[in-house]
Protein backbone atom coordinates (compact mmCIF):
# COMPACT_ATOMS: atom_id res chain seq x y z
CA UNK A 1 0.00 0.00 0.00
CA UNK A 2 1.50 3.32 -1.11
CA UNK A 3 1.13 6.11 1.45
CA UNK A 4 -0.49 9.46 0.60
CA UNK A 5 2.79 11.35 1.16
CA UNK A 6 4.54 9.01 -1.29
CA UNK A 7 1.81 9.64 -3.89
CA UNK A 8 2.28 13.40 -3.45
CA UNK A 9 6.05 13.09 -3.92
CA UNK A 10 5.50 10.90 -6.97
CA UNK A 11 3.00 13.38 -8.47
CA UNK A 12 5.43 16.27 -7.93
CA UNK A 13 8.25 14.29 -9.54
CA UNK A 14 6.03 13.34 -12.47
CA UNK A 15 4.86 16.90 -13.00
CA UNK A 16 8.45 18.14 -13.04
CA UNK A 17 9.30 15.43 -15.59
CA UNK A 18 6.27 16.32 -17.75
CA UNK A 19 7.21 19.98 -17.66
CA UNK A 20 10.83 19.24 -18.66
CA UNK A 21 9.78 16.90 -21.46
CA UNK A 22 7.23 19.36 -22.88
CA UNK A 23 9.67 22.27 -22.65
CA UNK A 24 12.22 20.20 -24.52
CA UNK A 25 9.68 19.55 -27.31
CA UNK A 26 8.87 23.26 -27.42
CA UNK A 27 12.54 24.28 -27.65
CA UNK A 28 13.20 22.02 -30.63
CA UNK A 29 10.07 23.24 -32.43
CA UNK A 30 8.01 20.05 -32.14
CA UNK A 31 5.15 21.93 -30.47
CA UNK A 32 4.16 25.62 -30.32
CA UNK A 33 3.40 27.84 -27.30
CA UNK A 34 -0.34 27.10 -27.43
CA UNK A 35 0.30 23.34 -27.35
CA UNK A 36 2.76 23.52 -24.45
CA UNK A 37 0.27 23.30 -21.57
CA UNK A 38 -1.65 20.48 -23.29
CA UNK A 39 1.59 18.56 -23.72
CA UNK A 40 2.45 18.99 -20.02
CA UNK A 41 -0.85 17.47 -18.87
CA UNK A 42 -0.79 14.76 -21.53
CA UNK A 43 2.67 13.65 -20.40
CA UNK A 44 1.55 13.86 -16.76
CA UNK A 45 -1.55 11.69 -17.12
CA UNK A 46 -0.46 9.30 -19.87
CA UNK A 47 3.28 8.94 -19.53
CA UNK A 48 5.33 6.82 -17.14
CA UNK A 49 8.61 7.72 -15.48
CA UNK A 50 10.12 4.28 -16.07
CA UNK A 51 10.58 1.61 -18.73
CA UNK A 52 11.85 -1.98 -18.72
CA UNK A 53 15.08 -3.04 -20.40
CA UNK A 54 16.58 -6.49 -20.91
CA UNK A 55 20.28 -6.49 -20.05
CA UNK A 56 22.86 -9.22 -20.61
CA UNK A 57 26.64 -9.27 -20.16
CA UNK A 58 29.37 -9.68 -17.54
CA UNK A 59 30.34 -5.99 -17.43
CA UNK A 60 28.14 -5.10 -14.42
CA UNK A 61 28.63 -8.29 -12.38
CA UNK A 62 27.95 -8.65 -9.44
CA UNK A 63 25.47 -5.73 -9.45
CA UNK A 64 23.63 -7.28 -12.41
CA UNK A 65 23.80 -10.92 -13.47
CA UNK A 66 25.70 -11.79 -16.61
CA UNK A 67 23.21 -14.26 -18.08
CA UNK A 68 20.55 -11.56 -18.29
CA UNK A 69 17.81 -9.85 -16.35
CA UNK A 70 15.06 -7.25 -16.63
CA UNK A 71 15.91 -3.75 -15.43
CA UNK A 72 13.56 -0.95 -14.43
CA UNK A 73 15.02 2.30 -15.74
CA UNK A 74 13.92 5.78 -14.66
CA UNK A 75 13.84 8.19 -17.59
CA UNK A 76 16.08 11.28 -17.41
CA UNK A 77 15.17 13.75 -20.18
CA UNK A 78 17.79 16.30 -19.06
CA UNK A 79 20.68 14.34 -17.50
CA UNK A 80 22.74 16.83 -15.49
CA UNK A 81 24.81 16.80 -12.26
CA UNK A 82 21.61 17.75 -10.39
CA UNK A 83 19.65 14.77 -11.77
CA UNK A 84 22.22 12.02 -12.00
CA UNK A 85 25.05 11.53 -9.52
CA UNK A 86 28.43 9.86 -9.16
CA UNK A 87 27.77 6.30 -8.02
CA UNK A 88 24.58 5.85 -10.05
CA UNK A 89 24.08 2.92 -12.41
CA UNK A 90 23.01 4.54 -15.68
CA UNK A 91 21.80 3.40 -19.07
CA UNK A 92 23.39 5.29 -21.96
CA UNK A 93 23.75 5.21 -25.71
CA UNK A 94 26.70 3.05 -26.68
CA UNK A 95 29.45 5.50 -27.83
CA UNK A 96 30.61 2.92 -30.38
CA UNK A 97 27.15 1.82 -31.61
CA UNK A 98 24.69 4.68 -31.08
CA UNK A 99 21.69 2.46 -31.89
CA UNK A 100 22.54 0.25 -28.89
CA UNK A 101 22.52 0.90 -25.15
CA UNK A 102 24.94 -0.04 -22.37
CA UNK A 103 24.59 -0.03 -18.60
CA UNK A 104 27.53 1.31 -16.58
CA UNK A 105 28.21 3.09 -13.29
CA UNK A 106 28.79 6.85 -13.31
CA UNK A 107 32.28 7.37 -11.89
CA UNK A 108 32.88 11.10 -12.51
CA UNK A 109 31.20 14.20 -13.95
CA UNK A 110 32.33 17.62 -15.20
CA UNK A 111 35.11 19.21 -13.15
CA UNK A 112 36.55 15.93 -11.87
CA UNK A 113 40.29 15.41 -12.39
CA UNK A 114 41.16 11.91 -13.59
CA UNK A 115 44.56 10.26 -13.27
CA UNK A 116 45.73 7.15 -15.08
CA UNK A 117 47.51 4.23 -13.43
CA UNK A 118 50.05 4.62 -16.24
CA UNK A 119 52.61 7.30 -15.25
CA UNK A 120 53.06 8.18 -18.93
CA UNK A 121 49.52 9.54 -19.13
CA UNK A 122 48.83 13.12 -18.08
CA UNK A 123 45.94 13.84 -15.65
CA UNK A 124 42.98 15.58 -17.23
CA UNK A 125 39.80 17.31 -16.11
CA UNK A 126 36.36 16.41 -17.46
CA UNK A 127 34.88 19.30 -19.41
CA UNK A 128 31.35 20.70 -19.14
CA UNK A 129 28.64 18.08 -19.77
CA UNK A 130 31.16 15.23 -19.88
CA UNK A 131 31.12 12.13 -17.69
CA UNK A 132 33.19 9.01 -17.08
CA UNK A 133 31.53 5.60 -16.79
CA UNK A 134 32.96 2.30 -15.57
CA UNK A 135 31.91 -1.34 -15.47
CA UNK A 136 31.40 -2.85 -12.00
CA UNK A 137 33.20 -6.08 -12.89
CA UNK A 138 36.77 -5.34 -11.77
CA UNK A 139 38.09 -8.62 -13.17
CA UNK A 140 37.57 -7.45 -16.76
CA UNK A 141 40.23 -5.66 -18.78
CA UNK A 142 39.27 -2.24 -20.28
CA UNK A 143 38.61 -3.72 -23.74
CA UNK A 144 36.33 -6.37 -22.23
CA UNK A 145 34.60 -3.92 -19.88
CA UNK A 146 33.82 -1.52 -22.74
CA UNK A 147 33.76 1.58 -20.55
CA UNK A 148 35.43 5.02 -20.50
CA UNK A 149 38.86 3.42 -20.14
CA UNK A 150 38.29 2.26 -23.71
CA UNK A 151 36.20 5.02 -25.33
CA UNK A 152 37.02 8.00 -23.08
CA UNK A 153 34.67 10.67 -21.70
CA UNK A 154 31.00 10.48 -22.70
CA UNK A 155 28.56 13.39 -23.22
CA UNK A 156 25.99 13.56 -20.39
CA UNK A 157 23.34 13.70 -23.12
CA UNK A 158 24.14 10.05 -23.90
CA UNK A 159 22.51 9.08 -20.60
CA UNK A 160 18.87 8.08 -21.08
CA UNK A 161 18.05 6.87 -17.58
CA UNK A 162 19.07 5.52 -14.20
CA UNK A 163 18.67 1.82 -13.37
CA UNK A 164 16.60 1.63 -10.18
CA UNK A 165 15.57 -2.03 -9.95
CA UNK A 166 16.93 -5.34 -11.25
CA UNK A 167 15.02 -8.59 -11.68
CA UNK A 168 17.36 -11.54 -12.15
CA UNK A 169 14.64 -14.18 -11.71
CA UNK A 170 11.13 -14.41 -10.23
CA UNK A 171 12.65 -14.94 -6.78
CA UNK A 172 15.87 -12.91 -7.09
CA UNK A 173 15.26 -9.18 -7.48
CA UNK A 174 15.69 -5.89 -5.67
CA UNK A 175 16.61 -2.18 -5.86
CA UNK A 176 19.90 -1.27 -7.52
CA UNK A 177 22.44 0.40 -5.23
CA UNK A 178 22.81 3.96 -6.49
CA UNK A 179 23.98 7.16 -4.79
CA UNK A 180 22.10 8.16 -1.62
CA UNK A 181 20.68 11.24 -3.37
CA UNK A 182 19.39 9.20 -6.32
CA UNK A 183 17.81 6.51 -4.16
CA UNK A 184 15.98 9.19 -2.19
CA UNK A 185 14.75 10.83 -5.41
CA UNK A 186 13.65 7.51 -6.91
CA UNK A 187 11.91 6.03 -3.84
CA UNK A 188 8.43 7.35 -4.70
CA UNK A 189 8.81 6.36 -8.36
CA UNK A 190 9.77 2.84 -7.31
CA UNK A 191 6.88 2.64 -4.85
CA UNK A 192 4.29 3.58 -7.49
CA UNK A 193 5.60 2.18 -10.79
CA UNK A 194 7.37 -1.06 -9.79
CA UNK A 195 5.39 -4.06 -11.07
CA UNK A 196 7.27 -7.31 -10.37
CA UNK A 197 4.71 -9.50 -12.17
CA UNK A 198 4.95 -7.40 -15.32
CA UNK A 199 8.76 -7.56 -15.23
CA UNK A 200 8.63 -11.35 -14.83
CA UNK A 201 6.31 -11.58 -17.86
CA UNK A 202 8.72 -9.53 -19.98
CA UNK A 203 11.60 -11.70 -18.81
CA UNK A 204 9.80 -14.88 -19.94
CA UNK A 205 8.63 -13.48 -23.27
Amino acid sequence: MVSLSTWFRYAATKFEYSLSLSWKSYNVGQINARELSDAVWKNFFQGKLTFSHWNKGEEMTPTLVGDGGTLLVRKLPFPSPTQVFVGDVVMLKDPEKTADYVVRRLAATEGYELCSTDDKDEPFILEKDQCWVLADNESLKPKEAKDSRLFGPVPMTNIVGRVIYALRSAVDHGPVQNSHMAMRQDSSVLAVELDIEEMVKKMKS
